[in-house]
């Protein structure tokens, strides 16, 4: 249960600028949270730029980046969907009005205060500019989701990615 509320501007801010990639060293995270399940973890990384997982189960190890700075990293620009070996992403990117980005953010909020397995990044300067992520066990791998608030003058965007790895 982790909601950090961090002093420092995010670096990502807009949607259009995220990039996935995969594999590649990841960014020192601003806030992070480690998941374990016997010799298996994965740890959840909140970061300047959006986010970072680095899962390990059965003696294999994946990371994931989304952020703005993932293309430039090798990555690509984000795709609605990926698969390799094993791995399978999936986005989403939906343009809200203020009342739904709020009730999200409220959401998110408590479910990195109130429930296991989340973490929460809060950013300066508007309440629902938020990086978010879970993560679980899930036949011999793991399953995590991210959200990432974008507020705007009238609403904002909200980014949305589910992955799944089984090595």
């Amino acid at each position: 249960m982790t909601l950090h509320v961090l002093d420092i501007e995010s670096r990502d801010v807009t949607a259009e600028a995220l990039g996935l990639v995969v594999n590649a060293e990841t960014p020192r995270p601003l806030a992070e949270l480690t998941i374990t399940h016997g010799d298996d973890r994965v740890t959840l990384a909140v970061l300047g730029a959006s986010h970072a997982v680095t899962a390990s189960a059965a003696g294999s190890r994946i990371t994931e980046q989304v952020s703005c700075d993932a293309v430039q990293a090798g990555g690509r620009p984000l795709p609605i969907s990926d698969s390799a070996s094993g791995y399978r992403f999936h986005s989403t990117t939906d343009t809200v009005d203020r009342t739904h980005l709020e009730q999200t953010a409220d959401w998110l909020r408590r479910q990195a205060t109130e429930v296991d397995g989340w973490i929460c990044g809060a950013f300066p300067g508007d309440h629902t500019a938020l990086t978010a992520l879970t993560a679980a066990k899930d036949s011999g791998g793991w399953v995590w989701q991210t959200w990432h608030l974008y507020p705007g003058d009238k609403g904002g965007v909200i980014v949305k990615t589910r992955s799944r790895w089984q090595p």
